[in-house]
């Protein structure tokens, strides 16, 4: 079966959204497990990434959810089709039996939207994540949430079960949060609120996401300051930082016109106090956290997929998060903006602004508020904001580089807000 799969593997992953790049040219499988009749477990190499895939057998009909979703067909195999068993609810059951053991469901279904996992909800009552890049060593999803559950910190769904293989991690049963939206939905229903009016202060329009900005910022710096509580703190390696942020720079700002003033402001960090380094989320945004009935939960501690996962567990700066979190608002606004017609977006441009400096003020307000932050930040209030200033760049070069490959007609918006980020200080 694997032989005569194994053709059939670099399409099937080309058409996954949670693999990175095009049709690889090469695929190898490096393990092998038959979990059951119908349910085969693979660890491929592709183009030398390795990802985990489950695969599902039907040998007499095609099964219903194949219909809606041709992406989930590997092919055809000696009279059986093979498919992402993920979409199939009998093997998900069976998965989610194998991990734990004590948990009865009834209903299946996937979760849908996510770029770098696939996770399955059971009787909205749990959710089974399944890692698709595969790393060595403890993902920092499982390694962080169960740290911080520990230290009593409320606003994460901590693992029930985990799964690994070797030293790597393969997937984990969190409780799932019912109810929930994501932040970045909501603050897409404020901004078409706002955007579908004359009103300009976003303080005093319908649907001001102001306040919950601020209660993120609560948030947020519960969780840092729980995240030093459980890892620990340590002085910064500023020059590795710097090291990081110019070599991104390199592979996509070299020859752009902002270039040599955005290395002015990355460089800046060296003339701070020495920075507190910890462990923080490292992919930090509107898209990360969810607010429910209980008040806002932090979701995905993975860090940024794109990244080695040995830089995403190494310490860092919190303000990396804030920085994060401050460029998801600024995206929110500019995405939202787009939705008008094109005609309608220069009318809109000053509320776009004003919701952004609105939420960017609030949710800071609410992290500072926070006893325990300002021990995590460094130097006086100027130079806490020098030293955003820099992650902020680094976020939004990120982006740039992110959007290149993946999204050319969304450029425009990390390229705006390098301009306003090396063209706001002085040389």
């Amino acid at each position: 079966m694997i032989d005569g799969l194994l053709h059939l593997l670099p399409g099937h992953l080309a058409r996954q959204r949670w693999f990175a790049g095009a049709e690889p040219d090469k695929v190898e499988v490096v393990e092998h497990d038959q979990m059951g009749e119908r349910l085969h477990w693979l660890l491929v190499d592709a183009d030398g990434a390795r990802y985990q895939l489950l695969v599902g057998r039907a040998d007499h009909t095609t099964p219903d959810f194949v219909h809606s979703n041709d992406n989930a067909v590997v092919g055809t195999v000696e009279g059986g089709l093979y498919y992402d068993a993920l979409l199939d609810p009998d093997l998900a059951k069976d998965l989610l039996h194998r991990l734990a053991p004590e948990e009865e469901v009834s209903r299946v279904r996937p979760m849908g939207g996510e770029q770098s996992n696939s996770s399955i909800v059971f009787d909205d009552r749990l959710v089974l994540k399944v890692f698709r890049r595969i790393h060595d060593g403890a993902n920092p999803d499982i390694e962080v949430t169960t740290a911080l559950g520990r230290t009593g910190f409320p606003h994460v769904a901590a693992p029930i079960a985990t799964w690994e293989r070797g030293d790597a991690s393969l997937g984990v049963v969190q409780p799932f949060l019912a109810g929930g939206t994501d932040g970045w939905l909501l603050a897409l229903t404020s901004l078409r609120d706002l955007y579908g009016g004359d009103c300009i202060d976003p303080s005093v329009c319908g649907g001001d996401f102001g306040a919950e900005s601020k209660r993120l910022g609560n948030v947020t710096g519960q969780m840092h300051v729980a995240l030093a509580e459980a890892f620990g703190r340590q002085a910064g390696d500023v020059e590795g930082w710097l090291s990081v942020m110019e070599r991104q720079l390199d592979r996509v700002g070299g020859g752009r016109e902002w270039e040599p003033q955005a290395r002015k402001v990355l460089a800046r960090v060296r003339d701070l106090p020495d920075s507190p380094a910890m462990r923080v989320h490292g992919d930090y945004h509107l898209g990360q956290v969810l607010r429910t009935d209980a008040g806002w939960f932090v979701l995905d501690f993975e860090g940024e997929p794109a990244r080695p996962l040995a830089e995403r567990r190494q310490p860092s700066s919190p303000l990396k998060d804030v920085a994060g979190m401050i460029r998801s608002f600024d995206y929110a606004a500019a995405v939202a903006l787009r939705e008008r017609p094109e005609e309608e977006r220069v009318t809109h441009h000053e509320q776009a602004r004003a919701w952004e400096q609105r939420n960017r003020r609030s949710f800071l307000d609410g992290y500072l508020a926070i006893e325990g932050v300002a021990d995590l930040m460094v130097g006086d209030g100027e130079e806490v904001l020098t030293a955003l200033a820099a992650w902020e760049l680094d976020k939004a070069i990120y982006e740039l580089g992110y959007e290149l490959a993946h999204r050319p007609d969304w450029v425009e918006i990390p390229e705006a807000a390098i301009s306003r980020l090396v063209s706001g200080l002085e040389d």
